[in-house]
């Protein structure tokens, strides 16, 4: 049984009706209110599209087009956002901005580590753009890619490289690991070892080279070209030649071409010898009576007294002699394994 104090509505309908109804009039009574958060988010809106195109219009007049862009964006989303919260704040007085405020904080720490590599790269594009350790249209080495950076946008650098492919690569990545920039200076250095006889002036060579890179097509007066003594290497002594260049990847490409055929030329036309890789092979009898006795013994040389042509004569029948030995012995052989 119902209490006395409980009481059963008759006619429920009539409460929903009720219900209904204030909904009805509260909606009409914050309408305005709703109105006036629409026209600030309106607001809102086209002064971040006009902040954003100042901003980008600002930094294209001082070069720097592409930080100008990704600037003008984040400075686009910081002002809507902020529209937004005010919009909510109005329509809804009974929400608050620190509520607001703590309800994005606790999302920006769930989207900061749901989202960490790409707002890594956000940062690291933008620390990029900033301090500028290459800019668009520079030739750099990353790794396994080299080539000129078509564009660096917020999340990577995009590189086209020198066969024609293009590289994506991640601003973190390139911002925390090392890079080359070929064209960061005016200049650049080749360098390229030529070898020449032992029996060959090195002066001599080396003032033939150095004439020969002077003056020649794309190579730079100051400094002027040089060529050093590096190494003497088995049958040749190595002359390094170093010249400078415009740093661009197809003017360093040429002129290494034209160095090398000026140089070839020119040594060829001095009369001094390019070897090629040479080795000596001293052949020693142990069946000689001077055998263990170093104050004798030959090793191949000539002896004191005797004459050098007839001793390299006797060296060179006796290694053909050995040899057709040699080629005897391989023919019996295969003569046998052929019988077996």
């Amino acid at each position: 049984m119902k209490g006395p104090d409980e009481f059963v509505d008759p006619n429920p309908g009539r409460n929903l009706w009720t219900t209904v109804n204030d909904l009805i009039n509260g909606f009409f009574d914050q309408l305005p209110m709703f109105g006036l958060a629409l026209v600030v988010f309106v607001v809102a809106w086209i002064v971040a599209g006009l902040v954003a195109k100042g901003v980008d219009r600002m930094f294209k007049n001082r070069g720097n087009k592409d930080l100008g862009r990704v600037l003008s964006s984040l400075l686009k989303i910081l002002i809507i956002v902020g529209g937004v919260l005010g919009a909510v704040t109005i329509a809804a007085p009974s929400v608050k901005p620190a509520d607001l405020l703590g309800a994005l904080g606790f999302g920006g720490v769930a989207i900061g580590f749901a989202f960490r590599d790409i707002l890594q790269n956000l940062l690291a594009g933008i620390l990029i753009l900033i301090r500028e350790p290459f800019s668009v249209g520079d030739q750099i080495i990353y790794k396994d890619f080299e080539g000129t950076v078509d564009r660096i946008e917020t999340r990577a650098t995009i590189v086209i490289t020198y066969d024609g492919r293009r590289a994506v690569i991640p601003n973190g990545e390139i911002y925390t690991n090392a890079i080359v920039v070929n064209t960061a200076k005016e200049k650049r250095r080749s360098q390229y070892d030529v070898g020449i006889g032992y029996g060959d002036s090195i002066d001599e060579a080396k003032k033939v080279m150095v004439e020969a890179m002077s003056g020649l097509e794309g190579v730079i007066d100051d400094p002027k070209p040089e060529v050093l003594t590096v190494a003497l290497s088995d049958s040749y002594v190595s002359l390094r030649a170093r010249w400078w260049s415009l740093p661009e990847r197809g003017e360093v490409i040429w002129t290494h071409e034209r160095v090398l055929t000026a140089i070839k030329l020119a040594l060829d036309k001095a009369g001094i010898d390019m070897p090629y890789p040479t080795q000596v092979h001293l052949f020693h009898d142990q069946t000689e009576a001077t055998d263990g006795d170093r104050t004798r013994q030959r090793e191949g040389w000539t002896a004191r007294g005797d004459d050098p042509k007839s001793a390299r004569l006797s060296m060179a029948l006796s290694s053909e002699g050995k040899a057709e030995q040699d080629d005897r012995k391989d023919m019996g052989k295969d003569q046998n394994k052929d019988l077996a």
